[in-house]
């Protein structure tokens, strides 16, 4: 048996690890099916962790299936930029209605859009990602790094600003992954191909094919 994606808390007796989508109350946050999160203290600390995450701008955090998230991993949206390009960087529209009538915020503020987690992502301890990443299908993101790049499909990267340490996967390997799709099967199809999927048979993989 395994745990249905709408189940809250898929480890039994253990609440500090949670289908993540079953917890999310914000709409601009969107996740898919068995991504999941791991909190020390709470999981419900994954929302607070999204920061300036502000309705009025728009942006979305969109995460994939499969994902594995740990504790401390923060997200920085785009309501934490300030506009460098003029004498002061104070956000004076946000504080007087006037202003904001002649500044307009999408105008006159930066934006770098959504951040985007793909599928199949391991995300570790106290990562930061910064607004507008894309880290790609199969990539893992090191303990304490701070990402401010998009990052390429199963890139390992790490360090502080984060840099690509290697690739997780030979070429060939990645190419055959990426057309397979194996996280967009349903359940019952993952399941039945388990032993290929955690293995790193390449006679098992092709055979998927």
């Amino acid at each position: 048996m395994f745990p249905s994606a709408d189940e809250k808390y898929p480890m039994i007796g253990m609440e500090r690890v949670c289908f993540l989508k079953n917890i999310i109350t914000r709409p601009n946050i969107i996740v898919g099916d068995y991504t999941y999160y791991d909190d020390e203290e709470d999981v419900h600390n994954f929302e607070k962790n999204v920061m300036y995450h502000y309705d009025f701008l728009g942006d979305r955090l969109i995460i994939g299936r499969f994902c594995q998230i740990a504790s401390g991993v923060k997200f920085l949206m785009n309501g934490m930029l300030h506009n460098m390009s003029v004498w002061t960087t104070f956000p004076f529209s946000i504080f007087s209605r006037d202003i904001a009538e002649r500044y307009k915020l999408g105008e006159f503020f930066p934006m770098k859009g959504d951040i985007v987690v793909e599928n199949d992502v391991w995300i570790g301890y106290n990562v930061t990602v910064m607004p507008g990443v894309r880290i790609s299908n199969g990539a893992i993101i090191g303990t304490n790094s701070l990402i401010t790049k998009s990052i390429g499909p199963y890139e390992i990267w790490g360090g502080n600003p984060a840099k690509l340490i290697r690739k997780r996967l030979p070429d060939d390997i990645i190419e055959i992954l990426l057309q397979v799709q194996w996280w967009n099967w349903d359940i019952e199809k993952v399941l039945a191909n388990i032993d290929t999927l955690l293995s790193n048979d390449k006679e098992k993989l092709m055979a998927i094919i």
